[in-house]
């Protein structure tokens, strides 16, 4: 892929429908797909004994019945966590999920992966380099290939040099200065950062310059079609009930 191609929808549920369901498992993957949503974005971290899972913290108390840090668990472990009655009843015994089965459940029903790379501290290279391997192979064959994103740019770095040929995006709280030359760097497709950052003339910019503009995470639909409007190319979202997919 190239700079200049862009296959991917322009609106990407949030960590699956995370607000409507247990964020980064299947349910809520499950829920983004039927209100339309062909892109899913999600966090992928290793277990102790080296599993690719989705999880957003790096600890376990926040969305699962677990305590302490999640790198620390075997995926034995991990496994038999419920991720889902933190959010409500109705998810409860959801499990934590592999990489392996979500990549599975997207590429059977042909939803686009924003992957996420998200390390446990000081596993930046190891995880970036894993999630790059396993996303070439789960995703061999899929109509589209996945898009790694990260703040880590030791993580990109690492996944550039595991599997060079799979898109990557630079993830942003703010956005520096000195943004394209990370970008080349890196050799990223795309700039991802927080929504409030851009602005018509920075997006024009960042096109300009040959790079697509991914961000993060704007929930008002009138938001969304502004944003859309100055030229960003995929917007990733929790409100999927609100704004519907184009």
């Amino acid at each position: 892929m190239t700079t200049v191609d862009w296959p991917y929808p322009r609106h990407c549920a949030h960590r699956g429908a995370g607000k409507l369901a247990p964020e980064n498992t299947l349910a809520a993957m499950r829920v983004g797909f039927e209100h339309g949503y062909r892109m899913v974005e999600f966090d992928v971290k290793l277990s102790a004994d080296g599993v690719a899972f989705l999880l957003h913290d790096d600890t376990l108390d926040r969305t699962t019945d677990g305590r302490g840090p999640a790198g620390a668990q075997p995926w034995s472990a991990l496994s038999r966590l419920d991720a889902g009655s933190w959010h409500s009843r109705a998810f409860a015994g959801e499990a934590l999920p592999t990489f392996a089965a979500v990549a599975q459940w997207a590429t059977a029903h042909g939803v686009a992966c924003n992957v996420e790379i998200k390390p446990m501290p000081r596993l930046d290279e190891k995880t970036g380099t894993d999630v790059a391997v396993a996303s070439r192979e789960l995703f061999r064959g899929a109509s589209l290939p996945p898009l790694l994103s990260s703040f880590s740019e030791a993580s990109l770095a690492a996944a550039r040099a595991a599997a060079s040929e799979l898109p990557r995006a630079l993830l942003l709280d703010e956005v520096p200065a000195d943004w394209e030359q990370r970008l080349a760097r890196l050799e990223c497709v795309a700039i991802d950062p927080d929504y409030r950052q851009l602005t018509k003339s920075l997006v024009a910019s960042v096109r300009y310059a040959g790079y697509r503009v991914v961000t993060y995470t704007p929930n008002a639909a009138d938001v969304v079609t502004r944003l859309l409007d100055w030229g960003v190319d995929t917007v990733i979202t929790d409100a999927v009930d609100a704004i519907p997919p184009a």
